[in-house]
């Protein structure tokens, strides 16, 4: 429901801004942009298009905050411009009214459709005009204070995410010193195999946070077990085998998507291609994709860090022994994919190192 008492508010904060709104006035008639700019522009900067394409070029450049649009213009109608006002991002918001002398029902039904907030009938009214133009540059102010309000509200829950995701993720692992940074690195890598395979925004920000909680489980091995400094027996390997157990069991107790993912990673990410992999030795394409990319991530950067017991490997024999497991511990798919991506995986590790370095 709208507030009608801030809206008053809205077009009298309109009226007296020291900033003037922009409105563009698009009319294949110069007889009509003259009507309305003469109407206007005591108020307004008015911007003019005298075509479609006209328009949708100026909008680009200039922004403006309202639009009025004749419907029928030649080559581009005013309901196609409309559409692609509307399809684009970064101009969706702006509101646009028609001006024309359609008066259907099938007509305005067909305007509201593609995104328009109104209409007026020529000839036009210069009050009706100043009104209707008022009106709608109120609700898109309201409009814009909303969607800041939301934006800061979603980077803040964002943040909130992120510090939760990395203290879960650090409990898992810390007892091994070298693991933090390995644990983000691992999880950029995975963020450009996501990418790569054409996953949406949102899934790839999920399997970045998702990784790193993939050893979450390993908080519920004994430490004479987790830091053993010998080679485990029979026994002692099968308690460290439950820890993608554990880890689903504690990820899984939200119905997040986030959450639904890194419990899915914890519990596939030891699974093998070829089925020789733990808990549940999953085959091929049953193991699930978040699993399959996380453990080519989390061993390729293994394989290129450094540790107190080895150098770290060059990226290209890494690569090759990524390419020497393909069909065996890994999807071949992927590995492939994976290895496609070359110069994004070298900046990423370019990025870790010279973070490494300012510390």
């Amino acid at each position: 429901m709208i507030d009608l008492n801030y809206l008053d508010e809205s077009i009298d904060s309109i009226n007296h801004r020291s900033e003037r709104y922009k409105v563009l006035v698009v009319d294949d008639h110069v007889d009509n942009i003259h009507i309305l700019k003469g109407i206007l522009q005591d108020k307004y900067d008015v911007l003019v298009a005298k075509n479609g394409k006209l328009a949708l070029t100026i909008v680009a450049a200039q922004m403006p905050d309202l639009i009025l649009l004749d419907v029928m213009m030649p080559e581009m109608n005013g309901y196609q411009v409309c559409e692609a006002i509307k399809q684009n991002p970064n101009t969706s918001h702006i509101p646009i009214i028609f001006v024309t002398a359609m008066t259907a029902i099938e007509d305005e039904q067909e305007g509201f459709e593609v995104g328009a907030v109104d209409f007026i009938t020529k000839p036009v009214a210069p009050l009706t005009t100043l009104a209707r133009v008022a009106s709608h540059l109120a609700l898109a102010q309201q409009d814009k204070q909303n969607r800041f309000i939301i934006k800061q509200r979603t980077n803040q829950l964002r943040e909130a995410l992120t510090s939760a995701v990395k203290m879960l993720s650090e409990a898992g692992t810390y007892n091994d010193e070298m693991t933090g940074n390995h644990m983000w690195r691992m999880a950029d890598y995975c963020a450009v195999l996501a990418e790569a395979l054409g996953w949406d925004e949102q899934s790839i920000e999920n399997i970045h946070l998702a990784a790193p909680l993939h050893d979450t489980g390993k908080i519920g091995i004994p430490d004479s077990i987790l830091k053993a400094p010998r080679k485990l027996t029979a026994e002692e390997w099968e308690v460290m085998k439950q820890h993608p157990t554990i880890g689903a069991d504690i990820l899984g107790n939200s119905d997040a998507p986030l959450f639904k993912m890194a419990a899915e990673v914890s519990l596939g990410h030891h699974e093998k291609w070829d089925g020789t992999g733990y808990p549940s030795g999953l085959v091929g394409e049953e193991i699930p994709l978040t699993a399959r990319i996380v453990a080519i991530a989390d061993v390729f950067d293994a394989l290129t860090m450094e540790r107190p017991y080895k150098k770290a490997w060059p990226i290209e024999e890494a690569y090759q022994y990524l390419r020497d497991n393909a069909g065996k511990h890994f999807d071949p798919k992927l590995v492939d994919c994976f290895i496609k991506q070359d110069s994004k995986i070298r900046m990423v590790k370019k990025k870790w190192e010279q973070e490494g370095e300012m510390k």
